[in-house]
């Protein structure tokens, strides 16, 4: 395949020119720097040029918090750039596969979110990646919306990284217990990206590692698989105060992976074994 990738520099899209490389397609991988998606006669050149088979839209405005007060750059980056990205996709016929967030729902529910469950962001980075799938929806007739959460990857800051940092720098450490979802390594999503777009099984898809915790449990288990002994003590949400409100409850079903053959990712604990091994490499 001919796929083209944007936000390589951030964690997932590193991961996915990476693997796509791996697998010998021809891989045209684009920062930031390199392709402006709020530029809409530079995506319409660049992706007439290139004319890719698959775009894998990775790139996005992922700053939850300082969303609240940016709210214009937000909605620039995630719904207007990806509308340029999905007309220019419509226009050569190409697939488009869109990554988004579990932030499309509230925290409300008490069971993991299948991909055609109401969706209700509570905050501006949630609304504006929301509103990128609607451009999606409305704008592709081949399209793949894959939802995703507590992504972590070798490139870029994440909390596995964050969380080894201040164990060499502190004795005890406070982290929330009362927001639950499911930890994703880049590495396992990248892969299943790459199956599900050489399908044509287009739809909504909820692409995260098995099972679920909390950030205490997935911060416990971090020291735990590093070997690292340290007083980690949970906190409540109230506790840690931060401009954007988060979904208290954001576990994501694998409804739609299943009911279309593909294998579930393995289980969040066995994902953050091999990344801590990647890192140790």
């Amino acid at each position: 395949m001919k796929v083209l990738v944007t936000g390589t520099k951030g964690q997932l899209g590193y991961d996915v020119a990476k693997e796509l490389s791996q697998l010998d397609h021809h891989v045209f991988a684009f920062g930031r720097d390199e392709l402006d998606i709020t530029n809409q006669q530079q995506v319409n050149h660049v992706i007439k040029e290139i004319t890719p088979d698959v775009i894998i839209h990775a790139a996005a405005y992922t700053k939850v918090d300082q969303a609240e007060t940016d709210k214009d750059q937000a909605y620039l980056v995630n719904a207007y750039g990806t509308r340029n990205l999905t007309v220019a996709a419509e226009n050569i016929g190409a697939k488009l596969c869109y990554i988004s967030t579990d932030y499309v729902f509230n925290g409300k529910g008490q069971s993991p979110y299948h991909e055609y469950a109401d969706t209700c962001p509570l905050g501006v980075y949630g609304h504006s990646k929301y509103a990128g799938e609607e451009l999606v929806k409305s704008l592709s007739t081949k399209y793949f919306i894959v939802r995703t959460a507590w992504v972590y990857g070798i490139n870029g800051q994440n909390f596995v990284k964050t969380m080894l940092k201040l164990a060499h720098e502190k004795d005890e450490l406070g982290v929330v217990h009362d927001q639950v979802g499911s930890p994703t390594y880049t590495v396992d999503l990248a892969k299943f990206l790459i199956e599900l777009v050489q399908t044509e099984k287009y739809g909504i898809y909820h692409g995260t590692n098995s099972g679920s915790c909390s950030w205490y449990e997935f911060a416990k288990a971090i020291f735990e698989e590093a070997g690292i002994a340290i007083k980690v003590n949970a906190l409540t949400t109230e506790q840690f105060p931060r401009p954007a409100q988060r979904p208290a409850y954001s576990v994501l079903g694998d409804m739609a992976l299943r009911l279309n053959g593909f294998t579930p990712l393995r289980h969040w604990r066995e994902a953050l074994q091999c990344f801590l091994k990647e890192l140790e490499s």
